[in-house]
């Protein structure tokens, strides 16, 4: 009978759960929201857009992106890493960008997967065209 006495100590207090220490502000402090904040470095510039073949793409190892122009003027940024196995792609070609370790392919178009063994489609980076330059925000 013990252990039913020691099971009982451990319950819950009965009563109303105490109320909170101080109730939310009517006027927030500016700032301390959970909204997402924005991006302040300045954007980057990657290549020429002459430098990313229309239906292709390149990969920048320097800035860790992979950039695309699925259709004229289009322009499409991903993150470098295969989402498979961390290994870096290496390679754009026949519509899809490519891993080297163990053939994961993935859309020039929004970075989804095309082939396996990925599952998870590619982060997607913010580019911009700039004058005659793609870059990256």
């Amino acid at each position: 009978m013990a252990g039913i006495g020691a099971t009982a100590a451990c319950a819950p207090a009965a009563g109303p759960a105490a109320p909170p220490s101080a109730a939310p502000s009517a006027n927030p402090t500016p700032g301390a929201s959970l909204a997402p904040v924005p991006a302040t470095r300045a954007p980057r510039p990657v290549a020429s857009v002459d430098e990313i073949p229309v239906g292709g793409g390149r990969v920048f190892p320097d800035r860790r992106v992979v950039v695309t122009q699925p259709t004229a003027g289009e322009f499409r940024g991903f993150g470098i890493v295969c989402t498979h196995d961390g290994c870096e792609l290496n390679a754009v070609a026949d519509g899809t960008i490519n891993c080297p370790c163990h053939g994961s392919r993935y859309a020039i178009t929004d970075g989804s997967v095309v082939q396996g063994p990925a599952r998870t489609g590619l982060r997607v980076e913010q580019v911009a065209v700039d004058g005659d330059s793609v870059v990256l925000l």
